[in-house]
């Protein structure tokens, strides 16, 4: 029997496109469109998300929120706002993105500038094909201290360190939570109604939550 495998996500890359060319595409293409950007020094991925990309990115962004709610930690979420600076050459659009630690210093804004404004504090990428750029390369050009990345089974954390990143188990936004525990959930809800997954995770939070006061009594 002849099994069919499904592509979580469609790519394009197109080589040799200039600085002038990519802001024309990003402008023609408007804010509304299914596909994704990614431009590093001349090379420009061009991804279209399908179900399986787009599921868990839902996911990540319900558990992003409850944690913020529970821990009552001030976020702005910028979702898949195109990151870019001109003067490297770089650009990339996260599945999703958070200010955090500097949530109030971009407060009723409406438009980003990261030349004068400091990029998310955290990212989410989400690879389940291969990818043809270095996309690791790009966040750590443009500073996002906290990158999570996702391939479809494992989720890692990284932490921006003297210009390179650094696996870690614990997240920087949010201390409590450690790679394993966030992985874990994400693993469920693929199995789990969605109602049901964040009012699980929701409950578990508070558990440690309390479970960290009472260690710390």
């Amino acid at each position: 029997m002849l099994l069919q495998s499904i592509i979580p996500e469609q790519r394009t890359v197109l080589y040799n496109v200039s600085w002038e060319t990519f802001e024309a595409l990003l402008r023609d293409t408007g804010e509304d469109r299914g596909s994704r950007f990614a431009y590093d020094c001349g090379t420009l991925e061009i991804m279209t998300p399908l179900f399986e990309h787009e599921n868990p990115k839902i996911q990540f962004d319900r558990l992003i929120f409850v944690l913020a709610e529970e821990l009552k930690i001030k976020i702005r979420s910028a979702g898949s706002t195109t990151l870019k600076r001109k003067s490297i050459t770089k650009a990339i659009e996260p599945d999703n993105c958070y200010y955090i630690q500097n949530e109030q210093a971009i407060r009723g804004k409406q438009e980003l500038d990261l030349t004068k404004d400091p990029v998310p504090d955290l990212a989410l990428e989400i690879d389940i094909t291969s990818t043809s750029l270095n996309k690791l390369n790009i966040y750590i050009a443009l500073g996002i201290v906290e990158l999570w990345r996702y391939d479809g089974e494992r989720l890692k954390f990284y932490q921006l360190l003297e210009n390179q990143y650094i696996e870690i188990t614990l997240s920087i936004a949010f201390p409590l939570i450690s790679v394993s525990d966030i992985n874990r959930f994400i693993q469920k809800s693929k199995i789990m109604d969605e109602i049901d997954l964040v009012q699980s995770f929701r409950v578990w939070v508070r558990e440690k939550i309390e479970s960290s006061s009472d260690f710390r009594e």
